[in-house]
């Protein structure tokens, strides 16, 4: 994928419809920034934004793509499969960000746990210097989880953690399997 001709084919798209960075932005809702960054091929938009850019502009997702006009079409049964794939790949990210999000609040609020204890002057008290270390152990682990998913070391993360359960489900199945047909022969 050629980003500098995408970028140039959504511009072109853009001034056909007449609209201005700032319009599109708001349209969408995103900030024209990213718009602008889609539109010089330094980034892509996520895949949701490009089936909307698609019907916005009338024009397939397979010219978006591929950075300009085809006589050809897609066909409506490849359009909607790739808006299931979009939709699915979108609930994904909603649990995971759901997901950090509750990390993060738990986090926010074993930090206030710790700051009143802190404060009181209970968190080497005998009893409370355990609970302040919890609190403490939680933010940290937090920070972790937020430093490893926002660097390109979180999708290596979460391709390693699929490939380990792919292994475990596949072990199990040939497990499953080996006991039923212990069990056919009997």
């Amino acid at each position: 994928m050629d980003q500098k001709k995408i970028g140039g084919f959504l511009k072109t798209l853009r001034k056909e419809k007449q609209m201005t960075q700032e319009q599109l932005a708001e349209k969408l809702g995103v900030s024209n920034r990213s718009v602008s960054r889609w539109e010089n091929g330094v980034n892509m938009p996520d895949f949701d934004l490009v089936i909307e850019l698609a019907n916005l502009y009338n024009v397939s997702i397979d010219e978006i793509l591929d950075g300009e006009r085809r006589m050809d079409m897609i066909d409506k049964e490849t359009e909607k499969t790739l808006l299931k794939v979009a939709e699915y790949e979108n609930s994904g990210n909603e649990k995971f960000t759901k997901q950090l999000c509750g990390l993060f609040i738990g986090a926010t609020l074993s930090f206030v746990l710790y700051g009143v204890l802190e404060f009181m002057g209970l968190a080497d008290k005998p009893g409370y210097s355990a609970l302040a270390s919890y609190a403490m152990g939680i933010v940290f682990g937090a920070l972790l989880v937020g430093v490893l998913y926002t660097s390109r070391y979180g999708r290596k993360i979460q391709a390693a953690k699929a490939r380990f359960l792919a292994r475990i489900k596949m072990s199990e199945g040939a497990s499953q399997k080996s006991a039923d047909g212990f069990g056919e022969e009997a």
